[in-house]
């Protein structure tokens, strides 16, 4: 199993100057202690009130994600995930080739249709019902798989018309950057992934029952788009807090060991004092060695 780090808040001690220093801090530390992936959201807002108040700092993702292209050098670095609604399909790929050149080949392609109405009224984002919203995922899935192939002929979908799919530079990661579809939604989110998507993005949280039920799921769609179920990586997004009174590296590995006895692949953890570090040397010494056996 591989362990993934989400950095979903950047509210930490000494304010908007601190952010940079610390989240290179957070990068490198993560990098040294051997996870295989950094993760932002991409949100404008925090999501209130799990991850504090929606005036808290927020940064923009791809920005962001390739100043930590800069200071690490192994972790695979992605959005998780995109929202569609945000920027027009060919920038969200140009973004992401973009970070898939500046890292050296580490980008992920995180994606999906995005779901939090407040931010999109609040920054005047287009907010279609939720059947329009899928429309564009799969369109831009389309159109993804279009200009990763180095396709240059004109594009033309429902809601998209193209007339030269150009990309360059091409990205390093080869065929592309592993396409990751967020969400959980058995009629059209795991469908799509079945169809488009090199990984899926589940809830640690939802439960073993749940979980279970989920993969079965994608499992049949795989089946009927004559995809092999092994071609997609799993991952499982959930939260830890090492710290006294709280979780401890044992039941971290606890909880991976039982994600991984359900299929899962890759565990991805956001931790609310990850800048404290001391939580990311605790999961180099105790808990990434452990279950890279699972």
């Amino acid at each position: 199993m591989k362990i993934g780090l989400q950095i979903p808040r950047f509210t930490w001690p000494g304010g908007d100057a601190t952010i940079a220093p610390t989240l290179a801090e957070i990068g490198r530390a993560a990098d040294a202690a051997g996870f295989a992936s950094i993760w932002l959201m991409d949100h404008f807002f925090p999501l209130e009130p799990m991850l504090g108040r929606a005036e808290e700092p927020m940064l923009e993702s791809y920005s962001a994600l390739s100043y930590l292209a800069a200071v690490t050098a192994r972790p695979r670095l992605g959005a998780l995930v995109s929202g569609v609604i945000y920027r027009a399909p060919a920038f969200l790929i140009k973004s992401v080739t973009n970070l898939d050149v500046l890292s050296g080949g580490r980008a992920y392609f995180g994606v999906g249709a995005a779901w939090y109405d407040r931010e999109a009224a609040g920054l005047g984002f287009a907010f279609p019902s939720v059947k329009e919203r899928f429309e564009w995922l799969e369109e831009t899935l389309q159109l993804a798989h279009h200009m990763f192939a180095g396709n240059r002929q004109p594009f033309a979908s429902p809601h998209y018309q193209l007339a030269e799919t150009i990309l360059s530079p091409m990205p390093l990661s080869h065929p592309h950057p592993p396409i990751l579809i967020g969400g959980m939604g058995e009629k059209k989110t795991l469908r799509l992934v079945a169809r488009y998507a090199d990984a899926c993005n589940l809830f640690a949280s939802a439960g073993e029952c749940v979980l279970r039920d989920k993969l079965d799921v994608l499992k049949r769609h795989c089946d009927e788009a004559g995809r092999p179920y092994e071609d997609i990586e799993k991952t499982a997004l959930g939260t830890v807090h090492l710290a006294p009174g709280q979780m401890t590296a044992g039941e971290v590995v606890a909880l991976c060991r039982s994600l991984a006895g359900l299929g899962i692949q890759h565990a991805i953890f956001n931790m609310p004092n990850v800048h404290e570090i001391a939580p990311l040397e605790i999961f180099a010494r105790e808990i990434i060695p452990a279950v890279a056996e699972f």
